[in-house]
C-alpha cells in the first residue's frame, strides 16, 4: 500500500477534524505530531509516497527532496508554499496540489487569526499570561493593566484582517489609524481608519499590530529605528509573519524598556528553540502561531488534502501547482 505522511501535527486531531476513511482503505496513513528537522525528515520519511503539509510548518528544500527516493505527492495548504522548492519537486518528478478556496468548508475561518489576534493583544496590554502564572504557582495580582478605550491602534496593513481587527477596536472604542505602501485615504476613511504616514503611525500608536503579507517589501520592515519612534507605553503585537520585524532589534527594545511589551504568534523559526531569548522575557506574550488554528480551519484544510490524495490514488491527480514529470 503507497504510504502517506500527515506532518506537523502538534494537537493530534487531523485524524479526528476530517474524515480519512477514502485514504486510509487504499493506503498507510502515519501521522507525525512533532516538528521534524530536516535530518529527522531524511531519515523518517525515506518511505513515503505522499507527503501532506500544513501551512509553512514544514519546509521543504530541494536538500530534502532530493533525498526523498519514494516522493511522489506533496499537498499544500495554498496555491504555493514559501518555504518548498517548487522547482526541485518538479525536477525530481513530484507533484504538488493545491488547496482549494473554493470548497465551502473555508467559509467563515478568515475570523480565525483577527480573533486570536485581537485575544492576544488584549492579554497582552492585561499581562494575563503572567498573572496566570503566578496564579497557577500559588500568588496573587502583580502587574497593572492598560484600557483600551480611547487608546489609538495602529494597524500595519489594512486588508482583510486590518479591517477585521479595525471593527474589533472601534467596538472597544479605540481610534484607529493604518498604513501600508499602497493604501489610500478613501479607501481607510471608508473603513471608519485614518490613513498617516509610517512614522507618525509607530509615533501615534499606542498598540501597533501587524497585518501584512511577508514580502520582500515587508521583511524587516519593523526594525531599530520604528521600534526607537514608538512610546515606551506602547506595545507591538505581530501575528502575521515574524521576519516582518528584526528580531533582534526587538529583543533589545524589549531588554531596555524601549516599548512596553509584545504580543508575538510567529517567529523567524518555528518552533523557536528552547533557549530563544523571547521565551525568558518577562514583557511578552507568546502563542505558538495559532492564528490559523481552530477545528474549522483544520477541518478545511484536510477536507482539500483528503481530496486531493484520494484523486492521486485513483490516478487522476488535482489542482496541481508545479509543472512537473511524474516519476514512475
Amino acid at each position: 500500500m503507497p504510504k502517506v505522511a500527515i506532518l506537523d501535527d502538534y494537537a493530534g486531531v487531523a485524524l479526528q477534524v476530517a474524515d480519512w476513511s477514502s485514504v486510509q482503505a487504499r493506503a498507510e496513513v502515519t501521522v507525525f505530531d512533532r516538528h521534524l528537522t530536516e535530518a529527522e525528515a531524511v531519515d523518517l520519511l525515506q518511505p513515503f509516497e505522499v507527503l501532506c503539509t500544513v501551512r509553512e510548518r514544514m519546509a521543504l528544500p530541494r536538500t530534502l527532496i532530493e533525498r526523498l527516493p519514494n516522493l511522489r505527492l506533496i499537498t499544500i495548504i495554498g496555491m504555493s508554499l514559501p518555504n518548498l522548492d517548487m522547482a526541485a519537486a518538479s525536477d525530481h518528478g513530484v507533484l504538488v496540489a493545491h488547496a482549494n478556496f473554493g470548497n465551502p468548508a473555508y467559509r467563515g475561518i478568515a475570523n480565525a487569526t483577527p480573533e486570536l489576534a485581537w485575544g492576544l493583544l488584549i492579554a497582552t496590554v492585561r499581562n494575563l499570561a503572567d498573572e496566570h502564572r503566578r496564579m497557577r504557582e500559588g500568588g496573587w495580582q502583580s502587574t497593572t493593566g492598560l484600557i483600551l478605550c480611547g487608546k489609538t491602534l495602529g494597524l500595519l496593513g489594512l486588508g482583510r484582517i486590518g479591517k477585521r481587527m479595525a471593527e474589533y477596536a472601534q467596538a472597544f472604542g479605540m481610534d484607529v489609524i493604518a498604513w501600508s505602501q499602497n493604501l489610500k485615504a478613501e479607501d481607510a476613511a471608508a473603513v471608519g481608519v485614518r490613513r498617516v504616514e509610517k512614522d507618525e503611525l509607530f509615533e501615534e500608536a499606542d498598540v501597533i499590530s501587524i497585518h501584512l503579507v511577508l514580502s520582500d517589501r515587508s521583511r524587516g520592515l519593523v526594525a531599530a529605528r520604528e521600534l526607537g519612534l514608538m512610546k515606551r507605553t506602547a506595545y507591538l503585537i505581530n501575528t502575521s509573519r515574524g521576519p516582518i520585524v528584526e528580531e533582534a532589534a526587538l529583543i533589545e527594545a524589549l531588554r531596555s524598556g524601549a516599548i512596553a511589551g509584545a504580543g508575538l504568534d510567529v517567529y523567524d523559526l518555528e518552533p523557536p528553540p528552547a533557549d530563544h531569548p523571547l521565551r525568558s522575557l518577562p514583557s511578552v506574550t507568546l502563542s505558538p502561531h495559532l492564528g490559523y488554528v481552530t477545528r474549522e480551519t483544520l477541518h478545511a484544510f484536510y477536507s482539500d488534502t483528503i481530496e486531493a490524495v484520494a484523486a492521486w490514488l485513483d490516478g487522476t491527480p488535482i489542482r496541481i501547482a508545479n509543472s512537473r514529470t511524474p516519476k514512475p
